[in-house]
This record gives structure tokens, sequence and C-alpha cells, in this order.
């Protein structure tokens, strides 16, 4: 089963449930990440703030890396709950 592939994902309801919050976690984080930046940015104005602003950009530098982590984490889970027969077939037949 290739990773990353949308069609080898949801075939039982636990399955939609685990993948919807996948991407809502996904999306928080994307948000917390691009909130931290530009608060971080606003704080750079003020020469009194500059190590918040330094802070808020570490902390959303370390959000973007979560970003894939919690795709291959997802991906990873999915693989491990598929049969490896099923998978060998799905990767002859091209899916």
């Amino acid at each position: 089963m290739p990773l990353f592939k949308p069609s080898t994902r949801r075939r039982y309801l636990a399955d939609t449930h685990a993948y919807a919050l996948f991407e809502l976690a996904y999306t928080a984080v994307d948000v917390a990440a691009a909130a931290l930046f530009i608060i971080g940015s606003l704080l750079f104005f003020s020469q009194d703030l500059q190590t918040a602003g330094t802070w808020c950009f570490l902390i959303g530098s370390i959000c973007f890396a979560l970003k894939p982590t919690l795709r291959i984490i997802r991906e990873i889970r999915y693989y491990e709950e598929d049969d490896l027969e099923a998978l060998a077939e799905q990767f002859r037949r091209g899916e």
C-alpha cells in the first residue's frame, strides 16, 4: 500500500473517525504556527518584545515540524492495521 494515497483509507467507520481527527489536528497545528509567526512578527517591532517574538518564531517552527510528523504517524497507523497480503495486492494493482 503506497503511503499518502487517499484510496487506501477510510475502509471502516473507525478509519473515517481517525482520519478526521488527524486532519483536524493537522489544521489546528497549521493555524497555530501561522498565528505564532504573525504574533512574532508584530513583537519584533518593539525592541523590548523581541525575545518574546523569538520564542513565538521558535514555537511556530516546531508547529510546522509537527505537520509532517502527524501525517507520517497517520500513514504508519494505516499501514500497521492492514494485512500484508492485501497490501501486496494493492501494490500489484497500482492502487
